[in-house]
């Protein structure tokens, strides 16, 4: 069984004003690394777009209502200062979460071993009724519902490696006892969220964060003394990743100091988990990551892991 990959040539119509870093490029440059031999074996899947209903497993109906009456026919609409929607933004954003729900079930179904969703707008900023932080709708945190309330999962985890802390996911499943969403981020930083005192209605929230200037033996013991035993203790059913790549030492927007090996450890560490506990069914989904060159390195690495064990 292979490891899927979902994208859409939708996701390169939400075009952000000039200068900005959440970019058409990105994109770009993550389908030119995937394209090498070295990923010839990846089963390539178009994301379909995600039905509304899909949506209101983490939003809410006045505010999926707002953002599709917000979509412009022509021209563009800031959101917020960091957040905009062009005409294709609301079908890329869609794409984002469906390619996300077609993982869940192609992962659960065993139709594939593992999924990378190669999507933009990124996700893990919206808040149950808010848009932030370049995201629209919480891809990941659908996903995580999806799993629980059309499959019948009873323990998801959501490990979220971003440099900023994800406070939509975070938001969306704070009452979600059947999930563990567990964070390394950098703090001081945009959101501002992510305290270790942030723990959930349920103790189900773990945040890590680290100082500007840590690199990767703080992010690996951070892993290792923590986010990886709460999951070892939590023995998940399915493993979803919020897998940005803006802690690289080269990316503009933070000051942390990963490089492309520590992506690579940690996505083999949380495959590993996942054998032990649910059968490798692992679904990442693409987060942040402002370096073209370092996003296509960490990319390539991320997904070189989750290959590992297909067969």
């Amino acid at each position: 069984m292979t490891t899927a990959l979902y994208s859409h040539p939708d996701c390169l119509g939400h075009v952000t004003p000039a200068g900005h870093p959440e970019r058409v490029a990105r994109l770009e440059a993550v389908a030119a690394a995937l394209a090498a031999p070295a990923f010839a074996t990846l089963d390539r899947r178009d994301a379909p777009l995600a039905e509304r209903s899909e949506l209101l497993r983490a939003h809410s109906e006045s505010y999926v209502a707002a953002i599709e009456a917000t979509a412009p026919s022509s021209g563009g609409v800031a959101l917020d200062a960091d957040t905009h929607m062009v005409p294709g933004s609301l079908a890329a954003a869609l794409r984002a979460v469906g390619a996300n729900v077609a993982a869940v079930d192609a992962v659960l179904s065993g139709d594939a071993h593992r999924a990378f969703c190669a999507i933009r707008p990124p996700g893990h900023h919206a808040e149950r009724s808010h848009a932030m932080g370049f995201c629209l709708f919480n891809s990941v945190a659908v996903a995580a519902k999806r799993a629980l309330d059309h499959h019948g999962l009873t323990r998801v985890a959501v490990v979220d490696f971003d440099v900023h802390h994800g406070n939509g996911t975070q938001d969306i499943l704070w009452d979600e006892p059947r999930v563990l969403f567990a964070s390394t981020h950098q703090m001081p930083l945009y959101p501002g969220s992510g305290a270790p005192h942030e723990t959930g209605a349920h103790d189900n929230i773990m945040n890590v964060p680290l100082p500007p200037g840590a690199g990767g033996v703080a992010f690996r013991q951070a892993m290792e003394r923590q986010i990886l035993p709460a999951l070892e203790d939590f023995q998940p059913e399915l493993l979803l990743i919020s897998a940005g790549f803006d802690a690289h030492a080269d990316d503009p927007l933070a000051q942390l100091n990963f490089t492309e090996e520590d992506f690579a450890w940690v996505t083999t560490r949380l495959c590993e988990l996942a054998e032990r506990h649910c059968g490798g069914r692992v679904v990442s989904t693409l987060e942040g990551g402002y370096d073209l060159e370092a996003l296509a390195a960490c990319v390539a690495a991320h997904v070189t892991a989750l290959m590992e064990r297909d067969g």
